[in-house]
């Protein structure tokens, strides 16, 4: 997934940020937003060190396979109460999608694995459809509609009650968005 230097940088960050906030996240008081807080967590913070570039670390073949091993356990781990929740596919989708790039990264270490100068790869390609379409989803979501508008500045409900940051749906709503868009990025590179 290592792409220029800038561009790694900032989905190093993004996904390192949106990772930080998931842990915030943890502290809810709802069970469910702590549970799916500390998976979200899980994929910041592993979009972050796959996003590293290549100059700055360069892992051996096996960290990619524990790589894949660990997110294939997540995948499963959310499938389990995917059934009952379609919310959940998302997730799954996402840990699936960490598992493929780790395999390409064992396949081919500069993370272009499938690729014979024959165009994108089919998963490659539906998972890029995938992303993309959640990105344009999630942020249309975000998009108030008839919010009130005060000084220039919407104003966003659900703000800073009890819960405080842990608790606020537009921030959860920003922090998918953000991962899903450095998905879409590490594909795009991968491709």
């Amino acid at each position: 997934m290592h792409g220029p230097g800038s561009a790694s940088w900032l989905l190093v960050t993004l996904c390192a940020g949106s990772g930080a906030y998931c842990l915030l996240r943890m502290r809810s008081r709802v069970e469910e937003q702590r549970r799916t807080a500390g998976g979200e967590a899980l994929m910041g913070f592993g979009m972050a060190v796959m996003a590293l570039p290549a100059t700055v670390v360069q892992p051996p073949r096996g960290v990619w396979i524990g790589y894949a091993a660990v997110f294939a356990a997540a995948g499963l781990w959310t499938a389990w109460p995917a059934r009952r929740a379609p919310r959940h596919l998302h997730h799954v989708v996402g840990a699936l999608a960490m598992v493929y790039m780790s395999v390409a990264m064992v396949a081919a270490p500069g993370g272009h694995a499938g690729h014979g100068g024959a165009g994108v790869p089919l998963v490659t390609g539906a998972l890029l459809l995938y992303f993309a379409g959640h990105v344009l989803l999630s942020g249309a979501r975000l998009a108030p509609v008839g919010a009130v508008v005060a000084g220039g500045e919407g104003v966003a409900g659900g703000g800073g009650g009890p819960g405080g940051w842990a608790d606020r749906p537009e921030l959860v709503r920003v922090c998918r968005l953000a991962m899903s868009m450095g998905m879409l990025a590490m594909l795009v590179l991968m491709s």
